[in-house]
């Protein structure tokens, strides 16, 4: 069975091995205040930001998920209010979290073809804290490039740009100094189980969570850099999902090549279903379609037969999410996933549906 659910989405089959070494070397009973563990971070940390590229100066924390992240930036980064643009389900979600804390925070939707202008945004005026985007929207099989991103980081003053970069983050090559602080989590790109959530924030983020020193959650900021400071946490940990990431950044090529292989293979993707007659790409313009979702539409009815009989050959299609729930479907291209799954998949297509 292959799945190309994007969430939680498939494992890599080294998996069962690591699971296995994780058993037999004593991690699953590991203290984590103890030196071996603190050794453990250390290593992962080094190896996040040798294999993703991630600038030296900048800090990693392991919260339990993305969602959590929206969280902890509302309680330590948002003192007043958050701006949120957003083209979907999690967008938009990530602006009700925040307005439940803020209840000032505003935020303004664009279509899944456009590329929003940053000059002709309406931004909010100098008290807005934080500007909140989702660079891979999962839902509607989106993306934002990095020129948007720099662009809008360059006009922002004194606010924070934060990234959801959930299914994209461990996928595709970031610019990680063009935006303060980056967000995901592991059950995607980084084919692991879900429970483990990865957050990166720039110099300027920490400096501004430390000045608002914001103490009254088991998660601050301040609380959880104090202890990453010798490579701890503010709670017990999952210490089992971080030494999974360690071995899967051991074993991963560099982000380069992963970002170069996924993109070829999104490209073959979109160059068939666009000659295709019965299911198309559902976002139509090339400049914001997400490398690592692909998202197809049709009638409701031909999108559940597909599904129903992809399942019967062993090909685990993803379903539609919240507005395109019923007329579409997603298809992950995650690293976790051979050429060969890809291979059947477009097979499967050619012979049931040309």
């Amino acid at each position: 069975m292959y799945t190309f659910n994007p969430g939680p989405s498939q494992v890599y089959p080294e998996l069962r091995g690591y699971l296995q070494d994780a058993f037999d070397e004593g991690w699953l009973s590991a203290p984590h205040r103890g030196e071996r563990f603190t050794g453990l971070m250390r290593q992962t940390v080094a190896d996040l930001k040798t294999k993703l590229n991630i600038p030296q100066d900048y800090t990693v924390f392991f919260l339990s998920s993305a969602t959590e992240c929206w969280e902890v930036l509302a309680q330590d980064l948002t003192p007043t209010k958050s701006f949120h643009l957003y083209s979907g389900a999690f967008g938009e979600k990530w602006f009700e979290y925040a307005k439940a804390l803020r209840p000032h925070s505003v935020g303004q939707q664009f279509g899944i073809d456009e590329v929003p202008e940053v000059y002709t945004l309406p931004l909010p005026d100098d008290s807005v804290d934080l500007v909140c985007i989702t660079q891979n929207e999962t839902s509607n099989a989106t993306q934002l490039r990095d020129g948007f991103v720099l662009n809008l980081y360059n006009r922002l003053g004194n606010a924070l740009l934060a990234v959801d970069a959930t299914s994209s983050l461990g996928g595709i090559q970031l610019k990680y100094i063009k935006a303060d602080i980056w967000f995901g989590s592991v059950q995607k790109c980084f084919g692991l189980p879900a429970g483990l959530g990865i957050m990166v924030l720039s110099p300027r983020a920490v400096a501004r969570f430390r000045q608002i020193n914001e103490r009254s959650h088991y998660n601050s900021l301040v609380s959880q850099y104090e202890k990453m400071l010798n490579f701890q946490t503010t709670h017990t940990p999952n210490v089992l999902g971080i030494y999974l990431l360690s071995r899967v950044l051991t074993d991963r090529e560099p982000i380069k090549a992963v970002h170069q292989h996924l993109i070829d293979r999104a490209t073959k993707l979109y160059d068939y279903f666009d000659q295709a007659t019965q299911l198309t790409p559902l976002v139509t313009n090339p400049e914001t379609r997400s490398t690592t979702v692909i998202g197809l539409q049709g009638p409701p009815a031909l999108i559940d037969e597909v599904k129903r009989r992809a399942l019967a050959q062993g090909l685990q299609l993803g379903n539609g999410y919240g507005t395109w729930k019923s007329g579409s479907l997603r298809i992950a291209n995650f690293p976790a996933i051979p050429d060969a799954a890809y291979e059947q998949l477009v097979q499967f297509f050619a012979r049931e549906f040309a």
